[in-house]
């Protein structure tokens, strides 16, 4: 089912930008948070707040620890692994599931990122910026 002219969202800094709602859940510990993910085509792969792994249940040092290239420079990452179910906006029911998704655990990120590896490469995605809507759909 295409997820369809969903709105930008803004900042509130007149900047608008595509977010999608979804819940990302530990599959280890059966947490979940529901929040928003920022679609971002520049990221290779999906990034969380450390404070969000905590708020999951992961031990944030017991992931795999790599060093990663941002726009504010070289910073650590630990990766774990967690579901994240794409949701509707209006009643929350879950669109689409992708299980087993390993995830980059960031210490100064403060939003979620929502990368093209073991995400977006699974959507096709439509961005109309002019009208600060987007769409996608599973192929």
């Amino acid at each position: 089912m295409p997820i369809e002219n969903i709105p930008f969202i803004s900042n509130g800094g007149g900047i608008y930008r595509p977010y999608l709602s979804v819940r990302i859940t530990n599959p280890h510990t059966g947490k979940s948070l529901k929040t928003f993910g920022l679609i971002d085509t520049g990221a290779d792969d999906c990034a969380l707040p450390a404070t969000f792994a905590v708020i999951l249940g992961h031990n944030l040092s017991a992931g795999k620890m790599k060093d990663i290239s941002t726009g504010n420079g070289v910073t650590k990452a630990y990766s774990h692994t967690t579901k994240f179910e794409i949701l509707n906006l209006t009643d929350d029911t879950v669109l689409y599931t992708i299980m087993d998704t390993p995830v980059d655990c960031l210490p100064n990120l403060n939003t979620v990122l929502l990368g093209v590896n073991h995400f977006l490469n699974a959507f096709i995605l439509t961005v109309n910026y002019p009208n600060h809507i987007f769409s996608i759909k599973y192929p």
